[in-house]
Parts: structure tokens; C-alpha cells; sequence
């Protein structure tokens, strides 16, 4: 979210739009048959809202000489497929871009097989007004090829979100479509970064890096 104080109707309208964009550009991406494929148009979506959109997170001043987001690779030995464990609710204070904490939960914890060896990451729930499940991680690339707080890869607030199975119990887990919080690109964005028990002890080679 934007620390902007000057946040009016149209701007509200604006974001909304946004969001419309972002979960159509999601519910497409679950239903594609070819991740790959998805992968790509994920990209070129993003990149379009990230250069024309009012909401986008590019200041407006270097929109006009704005060629992409900066990514890995495809990859697919970086999808998998993880199970959800609940957990009793604990409170988790996120830290926030700004030097603030933002109130979640830890509800479950999300376990995945990667490249033979198993992982786990903590879900959390975001506690404010219509709530939404969260996954940030960091890795061994972070700070260095990739942004030092953290990427996302679940954001249900804002439709980021590859597959979720309530009957199995599973959730989709695919590190190509890793993102970088809107504060990565201008630092007005209050965002919510990885907490410390979502750091995974490898370098995920994928996803989008960091660049500046």
C-alpha cells in the first residue's frame, strides 16, 4: 500500500482496477494448461500495468523509459506443489518497508519438496479489514541479485494466488512467479516483508531479481 496521504476517490477507483487486472491475470494463470506459457504472459501483463497503470509501483517520472521487470529464467523444476499443515493461530507483527510492523497470524505452514529436499514455509494471515493469506520468503540471493526483503509468491489481498486445493489440502508453489514488493521499486509503498522463519537455505534462481 501507497503512504500517500493524498489518497482521494479516483485514486481508489484506480486501485481497484488494479485489482480487477491482477486476479483476472491469476484466475487465467491457474487455468492455463502450460506453466511456461503463463509464466509469460504473467510477465507481459505486468509489465504493461507496471508502465502505464496509475497504480503501478514505477515512479511516475521513469515510467516512459520503463523496459521490464527484471526476471530469472523460466525454470520448472521450481514449481511443486506444497501441503498445508494448520497450526494453532500466533500472532506474527510483519515488518513493514517503513520501519513499522503490520498485525498477522501464522495459521499453517506450507511443506515442499525442492530439488529432493524437503522445505517448509510459514502461511500467514493478514489481520486487517477482509484479512488474506500470505507467503514472503527470502534465500540466499536476497540482497544481493534479488530485493533484500524478501519476495513474494502468495498475496490474496491483491489476487496473487496459483492455486490453492481445499479438498487435498495443497497449495501451488512456483517460484518463477516469485515478485518483488511495490516498495522494492519506490520506497512511498509500505510494504510487508518476509518474516525471519520464511528464509529458505538455498539460492532460488528464479523469479524476479532486483535491480538498483
Amino acid at each position: 500500500m501507497s503512504g500517500d496521504t493524498t489518497f482521494t476517490a479516483s485514486d481508489a477507483v484506480d486501485l481497484l482496477d488494479w485489482k480487477h487486472e491482477i486476479f483476472a491475470l491469476y484466475a487465467d494463470i491457474r487455468a492455463a494448461p502450460v506453466p511456461e506459457h503463463a509464466w509469460r504472459r504473467w510477465r507481459t501483463v505486468r509489465d504493461r500495468l507496471y508502465r502505464d497503470h496509475p497504480q503501478s509501483p514505477i515512479p511516475a517520472a521513469e515510467r516512459t523509459g520503463f523496459e521490464g521487470c527484471s526476471f530469472y529464467g523460466y525454470d520448472p523444476s521450481w514449481r511443486t506443489v506444497a501441503t498445508i499443515e494448520d497450526a494453532d493461530a500466533l500472532p506474527v507483527d510483519v515488518p513493514v518497508s517503513t520501519g513499522a510492523t503490520f498485525a498477522f497470524s501464522r495459521i499453517g505452514i506450507a511443506r515442499f519438496t525442492l530439488h529432493g529436499n524437503e522445505h517448509e514455509l510459514e502461511l500467514t494471515w493478514n489481520e486487517g479489514y477482509g484479512g488474506g493469506i500470505f507467503l514472503a520468503f527470502t534465500d540466499e540471493t536476497s540482497g544481493e541479485a534479488t530485493y533484500g526483503g524478501g519476495r513474494y509468491l502468495i498475496d490474496t489481498v491483491k489476487g496473487a494466488d496459483l492455486g490453492f486445493d481445499g479438498e487435498a489440502g495443497t497449495v501451488v508453489l512456483d517460484f518463477n512467479f516469485a515478485f518483488n514488493p511495490s516498495c522494492s521499486y519506490d520506497a512511498r509503498w509500505a510494504c510487508p516483508l518476509a518474516p525471519a522463519a520464511n528464509r529458505l537455505p538455498l539460492p532460488v534462481t528464479v523469479g524476479e531479481r532486483h535491480v538498483g
